[in-house]
């Protein structure tokens, strides 16, 4: 699902649609804060049932409002300032999350270091997809080497002696 949900965010063109942009990325905050409520009540049980339901929804609906507060911060931006594929735009939406975030707490560290975290974190993920940086490069490494592993250990520690042998000297 969480696929499904980046595929269609970046389906849409930065500056554009702004409702669809801010329903994915409240989807995609809410499937975050579904997971991590569920780790909080599995991991840290509650007293009652009620408690766990509060808590659930406490994680999903602050983790929904975050995501939505970036993507309308981040689409907006663009359509204001006029430059769509501009990282600022996704800094300015990482540090409205963060400041959303720093409003739940009701604590302005959190709001101020959400701000420059997540608004870092979001431009460089932009740059990145600008730059097409990898996150997981692909092995450089030919399949056929997987294939049979000690075969070419062999061939490369041959290799490797033959290239030591030349340099090192000779023993009488």
């Amino acid at each position: 699902m969480a696929q499904r949900l980046l595929r269609a965010y970046d389906e849409i063109p930065d500056g554009t649609q702004c409702h669809r942009k801010t329903y994915i990325t409240t989807a995609f905050g809410g499937l975050i804060g579904a997971i991590g409520s569920a780790y909080s009540v599995v991991l840290n049980p509650a007293d009652t049932h009620l408690e766990a339901v509060a808590r659930a929804g406490r994680y999903t609906f602050t983790a929904a409002a975050v995501g939505a507060m970036f993507g309308l911060a981040t689409c907006v931006s663009a359509q204001v300032r006029e430059k769509p594929d501009d990282p600022l735009n996704y800094f300015i939406g990482g540090c409205a999350a963060g400041l959303t975030l720093g409003a739940r707490t009701h604590n302005y560290g959190t709001a101020a270091t959400g701000c420059v975290y997540m608004g870092t974190a979001a431009a460089l993920f932009k740059m990145g997809k600008l730059e097409g940086w990898e996150l997981f490069a692909s092995p450089k490494v030919a399949p056929e080497c997987w294939r049979r592993p000690a075969q070419h250990w062999l061939s490369f520690l041959a290799i490797v002696e033959e290239a030591a042998g030349s340099s090192r000297p000779q023993r009488l």
